[in-house]
């Protein structure tokens, strides 16, 4: 069951906590590449991948380094608070 808040004003519902570190890479994968309804948006991208990578992702790591190149240092850091709020709420 997924939770009614997003990680922005449009896009894809947030996994609920009991995701796995696979759901996450998918759809960390979806935000990065602007598909499957979520906008492209590369900072609900990179904290789905930190989130993945923290659930066991390999995949989801190598993604999260690779977008952090593309990303300014407040995106990257704004990506890793939303991280930290949506552990916190689990």
């Amino acid at each position: 069951m997924l939770p009614s808040m997003e990680v922005s004003n449009e896009g894809l519902p947030l996994p609920s906590g009991d995701a796995s570190g696979d759901e996450l890479f998918r759809l960390g994968l979806l935000y990065s590449t602007g598909q499957g309804g979520a906008p492209l948006d590369y900072v609900s991208a990179h904290m789905l991948f930190n989130l993945a990578a923290m659930r066991g992702s390999v995949e989801a790591k190598v993604y999260r380094k690779e977008l952090s190149g593309e990303m300014g240092s407040e995106e990257v850091a704004e990506a890793q608070r939303h991280a930290r709020e949506w552990l916190a709420q689990g």
